[in-house]
């Protein structure tokens, strides 16, 4: 009996139906066109992007903003390596998005053919897996291996390079939905002492405490956590990815930990006895906040391990480990806590001219929240964006995007589209400053020809400010910081997006307040004190 046969791009595209995939975000190229036909008749919607590092940043907006994963697709060669930023990002905050190139036709690899380059070995670093695929069924196992690996394994950005000719080549229906099975990288046996240990220094424990990173999201764990903490009394502090995990505001949130960390925060991270970091990194920026005490570490990284109890298992199996646990009373603990602060004591009172950059900031966010509590905010890398991590009240988790572990500038505008895709009637804030604007300012068109209802409040300072200011305090003087903007405002115009110009107290408000109301793309710009610079970390 013959089995029906299916074009691979079709299979491929089938199963990422079959996984829930909504939307793809992407550019066409000649060498992935068989992929991009069988999206043509599909359900699966496709976002044309203006750019492909626009492309995977969109996918990271989607997957951080939603929790899902994200799924961004280039052609071979120059399509591929413009891709490499976004990737670059999702993975230092390992956001599970899917990476799927075209590649030269596997008959003339090695010939150093047009647009031909090892995308493999460029994107191996910067990924969890990079598959490289020889033929249409194991285009098809790969896939089913890619997702899995972000279902059930750690999460991070997987790359799947798919030649034109494998595209084009016929496989088996049957393999849709043929079961791959799923190998766990992780032996349990071999953790079951380190989770005694654990469980015994938690018990003992007169003073924990909880880092909590975005794992906790992408393990679905939320509930089972806040419920461990309020049943226990347990104070938390958060990475920045995870700020909402727990409501700042709520009694035992101390908000975030680390360089740019709370006062109450990081006075718990000095004097706890016993810290639960779980599903975060402890990077280098979150260890300013710990001092000399035991680190239980949950992670489902191996090599992100850096406790003194190390376990290798998912946050939501971990908290389901500790629950009807005896502890001790933590009252005391927090009552010492309590005298130390958990805001930032921002002055943002001014009614001078030019206007000061913070209190624009805290305009953007007090209009963001006004109308509503279900708004995300996308922060860029730059001066503003440590007046936006030291103003803004996170509520809920994944309100707040921030590319922090890699920092690119050009990361809002394009996660926005993202973010509104994933959240339709959510209030949608990218703010973004002169200089990282215009690294990506070409996804306006995308923003445009969807109609997203996406607010983009440049902060214009006209320079590189926070260049800028290191150069004014370690080196000795400005060099090549200085910005000559377009006007901004005529340039929004020009894709057809309505815009404004504000430069006054108050105004900002009103402004971010009436872009919202239309649920229309809207700019703003900002301009602000070209002097004005950050506090210094302490």
């Amino acid at each position: 009996m013959k089995t029906k046969k299916i074009r691979c791009a079709d299979a491929l595209v089938e199963i990422l139906k079959a996984n829930g995939v909504k939307f793809v975000f992407g550019h066409p190229g000649e060498q992935i066109l068989p992929f991009y036909d069988a999206l043509r008749t599909s359900k699966i919607k496709h976002v044309l992007m203006r750019h492909e590092q626009g492309a995977a940043h969109a996918a990271d907006g989607y997957a951080r903003s939603s929790g899902q994963m994200g799924v961004c697709l280039s052609t071979a060669g120059p399509g591929a390596l413009n891709l490499v930023m976004g990737v670059a990002t999702a993975y230092k905050d390992s956001v599970p998005i899917l990476v799927i190139t075209g590649d030269v036709p596997t008959d003339l690899k090695g010939g150093n053919v047009f647009q031909e380059i090892d995308i493999c070995g460029v994107f191996q670093p910067i990924t969890l897996k990079s598959f490289d695929v020889k033929d249409s069924e194991e285009a098809v196992f790969k896939l089913k291996e890619a997702i899995e690996m972000m279902q059930y394994g750690k999460t991070g950005p997987v790359h799947l390079n798919l030649p034109k000719d494998v595209l084009l080549a016929m496989v088996d229906i049957s393999v849709i939905t043929e079961n791959i099975g799923h190998f766990p990288e992780i032996d349990k046996e071999n953790i079951s002492a380190d989770i005694s240990n654990a469980i015994k220094l938690i018990k003992e424990s007169e003073r924990p405490f909880i880092i909590a990173g975005a794992g906790i999201i992408w393990a679905d764990a939320l509930m089972e956590f806040r419920k461990f903490v309020e049943t226990y009394g347990i104070p938390v502090a958060t990475t920045y990815p995870a700020r909402g995990i727990i409501p700042e505001g709520h009694q035992l949130s101390l908000g975030m930990i680390g360089v740019r960390g709370t006062e109450a925060a990081n006075f718990a991270g000095k004097n706890c006895d016993v810290l639960i970091a779980l599903g975060c990194r402890l990077s280098e920026r979150t260890r300013k906040g710990i001092g000399n005490c035991k680190v239980i570490h949950v992670n489902l990284d191996e090599k992100s391990l850096n406790g003194n109890i190390n376990i290798q298992e998912d946050v939501l199996e971990f908290i389901r480990r500790l629950n009807d646990l005896k502890l001790r009373s933590t009252e005391s603990w927090l009552l010492e806590i309590q005298k130390y602060s958990r805001s930032y004591c921002i002055k943002t009172d001014y009614l001078t001219v030019p206007l000061k950059p913070q209190r624009a900031i805290k305009e953007i966010l007090d209009a963001s929240e006004i109308n509503s509590i279900d708004s995300v905010i996308i922060n860029d890398a730059g001066t503003h964006t440590t007046w936006v991590t030291l103003l803004k009240t996170v509520k809920n988790p994944s309100s707040l995007l921030f590319s922090g572990g890699f920092g690119p500038m050009g990361y809002a505008v394009p996660a926005s589209v993202g973010a509104a895709v994933a959240n339709p009637g959510k209030h949608i804030v990218a703010v973004v400053g002169d200089g990282g604007f215009q690294m990506t300012l070409q996804e306006l068109a995308t923003i445009a020809q969807l109609d997203l209802p996406v607010v983009v409040c440049i902060i214009n300072n006209s320079s590189l400010g926070i260049i800028k200011q290191w150069q004014d305090l370690y080196y000795e003087g400005r060099y090549e910081v200085e910005l000559e903007n377009p006007d901004f405002v005529k340039l929004a115009e020009a894709y057809n997006i309505v815009a404004r110009r504000v430069d006054s107290p108050g105004s900002v408000f009103k402004a971010v307040k009436k872009a919202l109301d239309t649920k229309k793309p809207y700019l703003i710009e900002v301009v602000v004190d070209k002097e004005e610079g950050i506090p210094l970390p302490r």
